[in-house]
């Protein structure tokens, strides 16, 4: 039994900067978390971790013991919850973290439909615009948006959005197109900042706003009416863009696409909730018309 809870506190080391943060993940103290490295070492006479000035990291042999660890608890885990009935029932409480904004013009018919098709399932979302650590916070689930942190958790790719520019029709007849990032110092900009700065290819534009808005939505709204270029993720306005209520400006300069994914801890081995609710988000997502722009 010594040895079973001295695996669980050596694989809270994953996706941890530190072993302090390690040790508030395990709920144990730093000197605890050390004993049971240090047992681990012992019975299997090779090192785990490799210890400096800077902190500690794991060695070669740490590497691969903490995966066989972390199928090997996943595994009990599993079977543990299959005796309940909660491997092959989706029921419970799941707990989501999904980027508001993404929520928002996106999710909302996606967790609607889950919720629909699974009554047993009790979700609860959360909703931040940061990089979370499921293992500490205590999720599930996680959609994240842009390049993804090296991490043990389990990620499927749904799709990419962009940073993209669009103004109205009315906008682009009454002021022209620009023919290159260098042109939007002439064009009215919204923003929510007074002093613009904009990454395209090739080329940094530094400009002043002619509107600032406190919010994306306030900044879409105002492009619509034809008071400006507005610059923002795809997502909130991909609906604008179908219906024509907005134009995509210089998608040749766009800086490149960034990926979404949906991520969650366990892989196969996770309970039947957190597993139907990872094939209900991919398979919709992948159909999303956010992510058909290309």
């Amino acid at each position: 039994m010594e040895r079973y809870h001295d695996m669980q506190l050596f694989v809270a080391l994953a996706g941890q900067p530190s072993l302090a943060a390690a040790a508030r993940s395990a709920q144990v103290s730093g000197p605890t978390l050390m004993r049971a490295i240090a047992r681990l070492e012992a019975r299997l006479r090779v090192p785990l971790l490799q210890r400096s000035t800077q902190g500690a990291s794991l060695t070669d042999v740490g590497g691969a013991y903490m995966a066989d660890c972390v199928r090997l608890l996943a595994a009990v885990e599993a079977a543990q919850a299959s005796a309940k009935g909660l491997h092959v029932q989706a029921q419970g409480n799941l707990r989501v973290f999904l980027p508001f904004l993404f929520s928002c013009h996106v999710m909302a018919p996606v967790l609607g439909s889950y919720m629909d098709r699974y009554p047993d399932v009790h979700l609860s979302a959360h909703y931040h615009d940061y990089y979370p650590n499921l293992h500490e916070e205590g999720l599930d689930v996680a959609i994240l948006v842009g390049e993804l942190p090296s991490s043990a958790l389990i990620a499927r790719p749904v799709g990419h959005v962009r940073h993209i520019l669009c103004a109205s029709p009315a906008y682009l007849q009454a002021h022209g197109a620009p023919a290159h990032p260098a042109d939007l110092k002439r064009h009215h900009l919204i923003a929510s900042v007074d002093q613009v700065s904009w990454a395209f290819r090739g080329y940094q534009l530094k400009a002043r706003a002619r509107l600032g808005c406190a919010t994306v939505q306030g900044a879409i709204s105002a492009a619509v009416q034809g008071a400006g270029l507005v610059r923002c993720l795809s997502y909130p306005v991909h609906e604008h863009l179908l219906s024509g209520q907005l134009l995509r400006v210089l998608p040749g300069y766009e800086p490149p696409a960034m990926p979404v994914h949906v991520v969650y801890r366990e892989g196969r081995n996770a309970p039947m909730r957190v597993r139907s609710f990872v094939d209900h988000c991919v398979a919709a997502l992948r159909e999303h018309p956010a992510f058909q722009l290309a």
